[in-house]
């Protein structure tokens, strides 16, 4: 069957967005497998049917849009938690405010507008506001943990590293290489990795990190920083559930620590 000039171009623009439904997908569920399986059904179901792209909303929106009724729907699940610390911290999620997260991430990561917000979690954009507000009270009321920062330059690595502290989270080490970060991650575990993916002896903080997650274990959590974040959401292959892009902003720091320090198998969340 041959697609029409019509279907080519929307495919095409759902391609160009697709991976940034991946991220936010992702960073709800803390994992790379629960966030592409969410995406995935959103493509069957606009594929079934695109009465959501109907009037004046644009394709990124729209699929927004989707996703958000499935993910609703669903009752918003995450992985299913192992042990004690993880059943916690899921704990935490559930006593979240509503759309409180999703709401966050929309506005901070993604950069969507308070108008389109509205639209996908079908909210007055009064209510937007208010649950932002919200989200970032009990973000910042309900976790604390060690970070270990991998990033070779040193004005965004003393940025990045006030940042997070600010969040009243402790640094345990900035490393400017892989070997610096696997040496400092093997001597004070962390909670949480924030890595750079070109670091300065022209070592991968890709590498670095799956170093540390060979010796650590891979249920800690890690937020990469990249100036082409698409190159990292492709679905095919083991990749990030948290990313920021660059230029990063400082609510999106925020934001993306707030939530991956949710999936911490740690004992330093607090009660």
């Amino acid at each position: 069957m041959t697609l029409s000039q019509d279907e080519l171009g929307f495919s095409e623009q759902v391609g160009r967005v697709l991976p940034f439904l991946r991220r936010y997908a992702r960073a709800l569920t803390g994992s790379q497998k629960s966030g592409d399986t969410y995406a995935i059904v959103t493509l069957e179901a606009i594929l079934e049917d695109r009465s959501v792209f109907d009037g004046d909303i644009s394709i990124k929106t729209g699929l927004f849009k989707c996703f958000h009724a499935i993910w609703t729907s669903s009752g918003g699940p995450v992985e299913e938690p192992e042990g004690a610390l993880q059943t916690r911290a899921q704990k935490l999620l559930a006593g979240l405010t509503t759309n409180t997260r999703e709401v966050l991430l929309l506005r901070t990561i993604e950069e969507f507008s308070f108008t389109d917000i509205a639209e996908i979690i079908g909210k007055e954009i009064s209510e937007v506001r208010s649950l932002l507000a919200i989200a970032h009270e009990e973000m910042a009321d309900s976790i604390s943990g060690k970070v270990l920062i991998i990033e070779d330059e040193a004005i965004i690595s003393t940025d990045l590293s006030a940042i997070v502290t600010d969040q009243g989270h402790e640094v345990t080490s900035i490393a400017r290489t892989r070997d610096e970060a696997v040496i400092a991650g093997a001597k004070d575990r962390p909670d949480l990795i924030l890595a750079d993916i070109q670091l300065a002896d022209n070592s991968s903080g890709i590498d670095a990190v799956n170093d540390l997650l060979a010796v650590l274990g891979n249920d800690l959590p890690v937020i990469f920083i990249t100036a082409f974040p698409e190159r990292l959401l492709t679905g095919e292959r083991p990749e990030p559930a948290f990313l920021i892009s660059k230029p990063y902003r400082e609510e999106q720091v925020r934001s993306a620590v707030s939530q991956a320090m949710f999936f911490a198998s740690t004992e330093t969340l607090k009660s």
